[in-house]
């Protein structure tokens, strides 16, 4: 399976998110030995494509399709619940404020990005200058981002993410805001990334800007990759479905949203399963019968908690807690493990 040639490989990649009704619930649960009770949403369902190098690949499909899931998991934000997501080169994401501390100055929030993309120091002086002039924030580069527009912070992260010369650079609306001239600056240096041979992942509702920058394009719906193609055969397609589903009526409109987020919800591996048993595409990469069930299986961080974890972050914060009435009782530690219940009754005397 392996490709030099292969920089993004996504096998069966799913994404699961609890649902949570307050953030008490999300405290609650960890404390919880089954999460049966707590609904939860799949973003992506079993996601499976590969991306070569020198290819700018668009991302488009109506809000909650999973694009963005997609994108952070692609550049390493979150992991995956499931399945791999192979990586070959250094990706950098690029959107609206992505990785931006509101409290520090502009100046600050670009050497503090830049050392957190593995740069070092002399190479962020080597850099800065450029960084600063691309970004053209004037007098704001020294103002807290907490002050800037999402054009300027739009503006800021884009100036950073690509003087990384990251070998993957993904886009993810961030050209849905800011002036022309600032577009035209940041379309020119994809261009340029591409005549360099970078890959490229471009997220965007702009289907004009998808067909400039794009050589191929992902459509993504509800959680699965709907077709994967040539920009201009997946573009024909997507504006087809758009138009039928603005003929629809708002009543059958809402009833087709409401079944597909059904489904997001109901979704469960088992079913990716079944699905991955009668998908040909999938066979065709002679993945083994242990090579499937593994791309199955939950990793460990994109899972819940685990039994053995939940029981050590318990006994950590009882004893926690005993140690401090420990310290309010006046006893000692070795009388108070000793004689545990009257330590304890002495704090409340």
């Amino acid at each position: 399976m392996k490709n030099d040639d292969v920089k993004v490989r996504a096998t069966l990649v799913t994404k699961e998110y609890d649902l949570y009704k307050k953030k008490s619930d999300k405290i609650k649960s960890l404390f919880k030995f089954s999460h049966g009770s707590i609904p939860s949403f799949w973003a992506l369902k079993g996601v499976s494509f590969e991306v070569k190098a020198g290819e700018s690949i668009g991302l488009i499909g109506i809000n909650g399709s999973g694009k963005s899931t997609l994108s952070n998991i692609i550049s390493g934000i979150i992991p995956p619940t499931s399945g791999t997501m192979e990586i070959n080169g250094e990706p950098s994401i690029i959107s609206i404020g992505a990785g931006l501390k509101k409290q520090l100055t502009g100046m600050e929030n670009i050497r503090l990005k830049a050392l957190m993309s593995g740069m070092t120091n002399k190479e962020i002086d080597e850099r800065i200058d450029d960084i600063i002039a691309f970004a053209d924030l004037g007098d704001f580069i020294n103002q807290p981002v907490k002050n800037y527009s999402s054009g300027m912070r739009s503006r800021l992260g884009f100036s950073i993410a690509v003087h990384n010369d990251p070998d993957i650079l993904i886009i993810d609306e961030a050209l849905s805001v800011g002036d022309d001239t600032f577009y035209q600056k940041c379309v020119d240096k994809i261009l340029e990334f591409k005549a360099e041979g970078k890959t490229i992942f471009f997220v965007s509702h702009s289907l004009n800007q998808v067909q400039k920058l794009c050589d191929k394009t992902i459509w993504m719906h509800y959680g699965d990759i709907r077709e994967f193609g040539s920009t201009e055969e997946i573009m024909e397609h997507y504006k087809k479905f758009i138009r039928w589903f603005k003929k629809l009526p708002k009543k059958e409109q809402k009833k087709y949203q409401k079944r597909q987020k059904g489904e997001q919800k109901s979704f469960t591996l088992e079913e990716l399963k079944e699905q991955t048993l009668e998908d040909e595409e999938l066979q065709k990469q002679n993945l083994s019968n242990k090579q499937l069930a593994k791309n199955l299986e939950r990793t460990p961080l994109g899972d819940k908690m685990t039994i053995p974890t939940r029981l050590l972050l318990l006994v950590t914060v009882l004893a926690t807690v005993f140690c401090m009435l420990v310290s309010f009782s006046g006893k000692s530690l070795t009388y108070s493990v000793i004689h545990p219940t009257d330590a304890i009754m002495r704090v409340f005397k």
